[in-house]
């Protein structure tokens, strides 16, 4: 047994190895959260309801730590797909990014609008395109991981990942055309 499942077997009983627990994937978490929120308040607070509901359920938890941090993840994107739905994110994310632009000076207008249609990109997209492009390039997990995490086969993920690729270049190209011809 490695030291990461003896961690996770410790942590049923010990306080002291459950907070290890929580401080060595919280980092992640909260960054996974920020990446697919583009919001850190938001990320914050549904961070926190993670590991709210990690608490509650670590008891029915019997894994390894890998597969912790993919039970973490899922339970992430569960959240964070909850997020999206109850408030209205995409309209008010777009709106405070055109508010940001307004206050910068011109040399960071160029990356600002680049983030901003990255970012209006990315929240048209389908949740579950957003989860895997997320937590394959800002989470840089390997496609086996991230179908654990999404209860999918790992060529399931691989597919859907080209079309969620494609389906993202293609916006963008289509909203670079609109700001040119624009």
């Amino acid at each position: 047994m490695d030291e990461d499942s003896g961690l996770v077997i410790q942590a049923h009983s010990d306080r002291a190895a459950f907070v290890q627990l929580y401080r060595r994937h919280y980092d992640a978490i909260f960054r996974y959260c920020a990446h697919r929120l583009f919001d850190r308040t938001a990320a914050e607070d549904v961070t926190s309801e993670v590991f709210l509901k990690m608490v509650e359920n670590f008891h029915h938890f019997n894994g390894i730590e890998t597969q912790f941090r993919n039970w973490l993840y899922r339970i992430a994107t569960n959240a964070v797909n909850q997020h999206l739905r109850k408030t209205a994110r995409h309209k008010c994310l777009l709106k405070t990014a055109g508010e940001q632009t307004d206050t910068l000076d011109a040399d960071c207008d160029e990356s600002l609008e680049k983030l901003a249609l990255l970012r209006e990109a990315m929240l048209a997209l389908k949740p579950r395109y957003q989860t895997i492009i997320t937590l394959r390039f800002f989470e840089n997990l390997k496609l086996t991981e991230i179908a654990e995490v999404l209860g999918s086969s790992p060529g399931t993920v691989r597919s859907q990942m080209a079309r969620a690729l494609a389906k993202l270049r293609n916006k963008i190209t289509s909203a670079r055309q609109e700001v040119e011809n624009g």
